[in-house]
């Protein structure tokens, strides 16, 4: 793992570490590659028609931006790829982080204020379809967020990130600390299982709907 010196890390990364290798997944990765193919080809199916008509309303809206955004993220083992989103933000989004960091309503380094709606999310099925991320894994976070990592926090990239995981269905995600936030991935990645990922991609859309986002 290069994003990770093995004989530099302390004694609790170590530990860590160690719990989340200790078990074979394989198959567990065999099988949730095929699901991830299979059930993303039917959800681009059926949203393609709702896709396309919220790439129109963005550019409606503006038609001097692109409907879509490639963001870079931080995915497997510290590799970066190219995650879409749909543009509901502001065009100059970026250019305009640092300024707004002050009204950043996460704790630790995570920056989110600029997403306007949940649906910008929808285009990242077609980086499931090309294998960088799948549908449930830890959230891929950005390079600035992973300049700012410990040892111990990088874990978390030990997995292919997904669309979904724990935090995103907790319906107070907003205010959970960016320490506990770690917790629930890494305990993701020790503990999962293919009936795990299935009742956190049944509880997404509920979840969607009820919580309170910021």
């Amino acid at each position: 793992m290069a994003y990770l010196e093995y004989g530099k890390i302390d004694k609790k990364t170590e530990k860590r570490l160690q719990k989340l290798l200790r078990k074979n997944f394989r198959s567990y990765w065999r099988k949730k590659r095929v699901f991830d193919i299979i059930v993303t080809s039917i959800l681009l199916v059926l949203l393609i028609v709702p896709m396309g008509l919220v790439a129109i309303m963005i550019f409606i809206d503006d038609p001097h931006g692109n409907p879509f955004y490639k963001q870079v993220r931080i995915g497997r083992h510290g590799k970066e790829f190219q995650m879409f989103k749909f543009r509901t933000m502001y065009k100059d989004a970026d250019k305009r982080k640092q300024e707004l960091m002050e009204q950043n309503e996460m704790d630790g380094p995570v920056f989110k204020i600029l997403r306007k709606l949940s649906v910008d999310e929808l285009p990242q099925l077609f980086n499931v379809f090309l294998g960088n991320m799948s549908l449930v894994g830890p959230r891929p976070p950005l390079p600035s967020e992973v300049s700012e990592y410990s040892d111990y926090h990088k874990l978390r990239l030990i997995v292919t990130p997904g669309i979904t995981c724990d935090w995103q269905i907790a319906h107070n995600r907003n205010d959970i600390a960016f320490e506990t936030w770690v917790e629930m991935d890494l305990n993701y990645i020790e503990n999962r299982t293919a009936l795990g990922d299935l009742k956190i991609i049944f509880m997404t859309p509920f979840t969607m709907m009820t919580a309170t986002g910021r």
